[in-house]
């Protein structure tokens, strides 16, 4: 049986600096203010919640009902239940939809991504995070001996495909090629594709100063070559016709 944590991964509960300094990034690239926008693959509403600062036209989805449930029972509005491959939206619809690390997750990635682009108006974004193959950790965990261990496991994404997909065949993880690939057949231009490390809100809360000071290097790796071993692919692309 696989484990439901591993299947669709675990909605963010918390928002933290991490998820700020996301969101500013999601902002420069995608404007939000006053824009038509879609959470697609929400979990409890988090982002939902944060965009309504600048529009109060945000709409999320999530194929658990029970994360859709969870997040307007804590108050945040205009969450619905639906798949990311068949989104229940006419074309044009929104200037701007985020799919915030849940490629890796979906049945049929490419098919999600066609979605995401043609409920997107011409000239709008669609703003993407994956995890990025490069990166030395599987954040996701991974199935060994027949059970599923929850957590960060070292090294997997750099074994071969063969023996990484053994380990962790319930999450996808993307090289720079494949998280391209996505929208290659879409009308669709590239605004921006880099790779952006962990703001390691967790390590800051046990040990401030050091997780700072860890925080403020990897950050410094990204406008390096370096930031190639980034957490996640960051991607901005606009839908041009």
């Amino acid at each position: 049986m696989v484990d439901k944590r591993a299947a669709r991964g675990v909605p963010s509960l918390v928002w933290r600096a991490g998820q700020e300094r996301r969101l500013a990034l999601i902002n420069a690239y995608a404007p939000l203010t006053g824009a038509r926008v879609l959470v697609d693959g929400c979990g409890i509403g988090l982002y939902v919640r944060a965009i309504a600062r600048y529009t109060p036209h945000v709409v999320g989805i999530d194929i658990e009902a029970e994360h859709v449930r969870q997040g307007s029972a804590a108050g945040t509005r205009n969450l619905l239940v639906a798949a990311g491959e068949h989104l229940p939206f006419a074309e044009a619809t929104f200037d701007v939809v985020l799919s915030h690390e849940v490629l890796e997750h979906v049945r049929d990635d490419r098919q999600a991504c066609r979605e995401m682009v043609r409920v997107l108006r011409p000239g709008g974004r669609a703003v993407v995070f994956v995890p990025n193959r490069n990166y030395p950790f599987e954040t996701h965990g991974i199935y060994w001996r027949g059970r599923y261990s929850f957590g960060n496991k070292p090294l997997v994404n750099w074994l071969p495909d063969a023996l990484r997909n053994r380990l962790a065949p319930h999450v996808r993880t993307y090289t720079t090629a494949q998280v391209r690939a996505l929208f290659a057949a879409t009308p669709t231009r590239i605004v921006v594709h880099t790779q952006i490390y962990p703001a390691f809100d967790n390590l800051i809360a046990r040990r401030p100063r050091f997780g700072a000071w860890l925080r403020a290097v990897m950050h410094a790796f990204e406008r390096t070559p370096l930031r190639m071993f980034g957490l996640s692919h960051f991607l901005v692309v606009e839908r041009t016709v």
